[in-house]
């Protein structure tokens, strides 16, 4: 029997009272349970700790067909974006109405308990029109990660929290709206406001953020997620330890650094309304909003999927509804005839304005350049010279592809040698056949097991390169997704040169050491990578080898010539 729970919408959180966890405990032996991944992970965290008040569980279909059609809850209480629980088929055909359903992390423990009041199977892709603007995930990486996982049914229902989350890292910067709420009253801060951001900050980021507080009149909450990292991320550690270094360039009693484990989903105008709830129910005030914030391609320099100033003019809006002020973010740039920052739209004519990008740092940092101290403090410099070493001290990835026969392993094999001779990392090869052999024995041909296998090899490839060695791949990997799977994923910790071996296939037939061709054309074996089964080629290889044309060693020397070329070698 399950005992209806009791909510007070005035609940500093969903945490129950600790004498109700042990009859949770006890009762919870007969119910299913789900293991979350991180998205939902991050969405329970925010559930009980009341940042996504006025929720108290996961949502029922009717609330979901109202945010999806109105924005809004039944209650007509504004809310931007559906907060979910997925669940397999599987899972959702043992389930009814009524029941109790215990939801743990990725080890098993029991974090909260979910009471059914709904399971359906939603439309996904009529979801991502709505939210995102597209179902197209060829054109927004957001929705690429929504349809990769996201699981086909829901349910919803009123959650009692008997645990949140555990955290070893960096526990005094992970505040609740509760703490923030105390530490504001505390300090006397009447108003704050709520800067989000997952990027690092420098001092054009300082000045324009001293610049908005102080015509707000306002404290400030630097807020920066920690849910799912994204590829190119800088290193969540050293992200913090830079934020940290930040916030001692500010006035004292002016600024609080705190973590918000918020998993974007980088919806644009939506995305933003749901950050200032949130902000909002942290006690902040006002809102710092840029033009671009919440699209997905705003840190990276390409056009922008949603209207440039969208963001901003939903929020404001919007603002009645959610009870924050919305302050538009107003870029600095570097002056050099004042030596000081000032905003964009103050530059006269004839000054000689400087910028660093974000792509010029990073080049700086691998090639062991000054950073100039308008740009950044020496402090929050000397920690991204920690997650940058100059290349030549890098771990790096090489990952070799192409048809059976197109000569991988044996160029893999000379690399291996001449790495070794050099002996200033360690080095790994991770040859197609060795792999399956040891690390994917029971997968079969089929494309979801090739897939699997190569998102194996990747994650092997990114551990070896995250420490600072040298991997060596060498499998088929016949499809365009999962290779650049592995490239987002390794390039987050060095480098990763993919090497397309080109040899033709009539020559990979000649060779056929395996007999595999052969067999192929026979008719006694199906799956062939270029007989029956696809070959797609790179799209853009760091280099292109056909060993037709050159002996092993030579090959090697070409991608060595690259690797001094680009300064992973000396």
């Amino acid at each position: 029997m399950t005992v209806k729970p009791q909510f007070s919408p005035y609940a500093e959180s969903l945490l129950v009272h600790f004498r109700r966890v042990e009859s949770i405990k006890s009762e919870s032996v007969s119910y299913p349970s789900v293991d979350l991944g991180v998205r939902q992970l991050c969405d329970l965290e925010l559930l009980v700790n009341r940042a996504f008040y006025p929720l108290q569980g996961f949502m029922t279909r009717d609330e979901y067909e109202s945010v999806l059609e109105h924005m809004r809850l039944p209650d007509g209480a504004l809310w931007p974006i559906p907060i979910c629980l997925d669940v397999t088929e599987k899972l959702a055909s043992s389930l009814a109405t009524g029941e109790s359903l215990a939801i743990r992390d990725g080890e098993g423990f029991m974090l909260a308990v979910l009471h059914v009041e709904d399971i359906w199977q939603p439309d996904l892709g009529r979801e991502a029109e709505v939210v995102y603007g597209t179902r197209d995930p060829a054109r927004h990486p957001g929705v690429r990660a929504f349809f990769e996982e996201t699981k086909p049914w829901y349910v919803g229902g009123k959650i009692e929290g008997l645990h949140l989350p555990q955290h070893y890292d960096f526990p005094e910067l992970r505040l609740t709206p509760s703490e923030t709420h105390r530490i504001f009253s505390q300090n006397g801060w009447r108003k704050v406001i709520g800067f989000h951001t997952r990027d690092n900050l420098h001092c054009a980021h300082k000045e324009m953020i001293l610049r908005a507080a102080r015509e707000a009149g306002a404290s400030i909450l630097l807020h920066p997620v920690v849910g799912r990292p994204r590829s190119g991320d800088l290193d969540y550690f050293t992200l913090v330890h830079c934020y940290k270094q930040f916030v001692q360039k500010f006035p004292r009693n002016m600024i609080r650094l705190g973590l918000t484990p918020f998993a974007e989903r980088f919806a644009g105008p939506r995305e933003v309304l749901l950050q200032a709830i949130v902000r909002k129910n942290f006690g902040c005030t006002h809102y710092m909003v840029s033009e671009d914030q919440g699209d997905p391609f705003a840190a990276n320099g390409q056009d922008l999927f949603y209207p440039r100033g969208s963001a901003q003019e939903v929020l404001a809006e919007h603002v009645g509804d959610i009870g924050i002020t919305m302050v538009p973010i107003r870029r600095m740039v570097y002056v050099e005839d004042k030596s000081q920052y000032i905003a964009v739209d103050e530059v006269q004519p004839g000054m000689s304005v400087k910028e660093i990008s974000s792509a010029e740092l990073r080049r700086r940092l691998m090639e062991d350049l000054e950073i100039p101290d308008w740009y950044s403090f020496p402090e929050v410099v000397a920690e991204l010279r920690k997650a940058y070493p100059p290349r030549h001290r890098q771990g790096f990835t090489i990952f070799l592809t192409g048809l059976s026969g197109a000569g991988k392993s044996t160029l893999a094999k000379v690399l291996l040698a001449k790495f070794m001779e050099m002996s200033d990392r360690p080095v790994t090869l991770l040859d197609g056949d060795i792999v399956r052999k040891n690390l994917s024995s029971e997968l079969s041909f089929s494309r979801e097991h090739r897939e699997l296998n190569i998102r194996r090899i990747g994650f092997v490839a990114s551990e070896i390169t995250k420490n600072g060695g040298i991997a060596i791949c060498a499998p088929i990997a016949p499809y365009e997704e999962p290779r650049q799977i592995v490239r987002e994923l390794i390039q987050g910790y060095g480098g990763f040169i993919e090497v397309h071996m080109c040899t033709p296939l009539s020559v990979c037939e000649m060779r056929d050491r395996k007999g595999i061709y052969a067999k192929a054309r026979a008719g006694l074996m199906k799956g062939v990578t270029g007989v029956d089964d696809p070959y797609i080629a790179p799209s853009n290889p760091e280099l292109r080898i056909d060993t037709s044309e050159m002996t092993p060693t030579e090959a090697a020397q070409e991608v060595f010539l690259y690797l001094e070329e680009q300064g992973y070698i000396r």
